[in-house]
């Protein structure tokens, strides 16, 4: 089986932020990631990896205002120098936490931007962050959302997300974060998308269709896709980052045979 972690945003979210580690620990996971910590002080998330034996695996870049119906800037042009101030927030963040994955979400393409230009300000501002991350030790990734849940969101594909690498240059390190949830939206077959293009990917996160709820509550056969992850040779973490259809710990009792395992 793959090593799991556990998305402590989508997960336990019974419970304020802080009280999730403790929730995930007692779930045996030893890993985590948050999608947005920054509600949270530095030293707040530190204490909270450190008594309970936990470590943070990702987290994202500040993707705007969310209940306003932000999904990420990177590819706005009026929103370069906020975007840039989010990648110095998220660096810090990840330094301190000892993160070594940052995610950036394109977010939705802008009112009035031709497609061409909402790309060419997405590879600049991907660079951008690229280049300050990697004084830290810290590689970007970049997510396909679908469009069926987010309309309009610029980056929708895996193939996109390649070819978006590629055009940031030649010795690029940038890779991919595949969410198998998104990928089975889009009408992307998950194990033949993974094996094509493994190369690629450095970050994988799941959950079923419909309804994004725990693997094993819909129609994607998590049990083929995790022995080809497995066979793939993939040496990072897959992340539980599903809605419960109940409470969280129900949800990861159906799960034991995996994460567990």
């Amino acid at each position: 089986m793959p090593r799991f972690a556990a998305n402590l945003s989508t997960l336990f979210t019974e419970y304020p932020l802080i009280e999730r580690f403790s929730k995930a620990a007692q779930c045996g996971f030893t890993h985590i990631e948050i999608q947005f910590p920054y509600s949270l002080e530095i030293r707040q998330l530190q204490d909270a990896l450190t008594h309970n034996h936990l470590q943070a695996v990702l987290i994202n870049i500040p993707a705007g205002n969310w209940a306003r119906g932000d999904r990420g800037m990177a590819c706005d042009p009026k929103r370069t120098s906020e975007f840039r101030k989010g990648v110095h927030l998220c660096a810090k963040y990840a330094h301190h936490l000892n993160i070594k994955l940052v995610n950036c979400l394109s977010g939705k393409l802008p009112a009035n931007v031709d497609a061409k230009t909402a790309e060419s300000t997405l590879i600049e501002n991907l660079r951008y962050a690229e280049s300050y991350l990697k004084e830290y030790g810290i590689t970007l990734v970049i997510e396909p959302i679908n469009t069926i849940d987010i309309p309009d969101f610029f980056l929708h594909s895996t193939q996109q997300a390649v070819d978006i690498i590629k055009a940031c240059g030649s010795d690029s390190s940038i890779r991919v974060q595949s969410d198998i949830y998104h990928m089975q939206m889009m009408g992307e077959d998950p194990i033949d998308t993974l094996t094509k293009l493994q190369q690629w990917i450095a970050h994988i996160q799941v959950a079923d269709v419909p309804g994004r709820h725990e693997p094993g509550t819909g129609e994607i056969p998590f049990d083929t896709v995790f022995s080809a992850i497995d066979q793939m040779g993939y040496k990072g973490f897959v992340s539980f980052e599903y809605f419960p259809e109940k409470t969280t710990e129900i949800g990861l009792s159906h799960l034991a045979q995996w994460h567990l395992h």
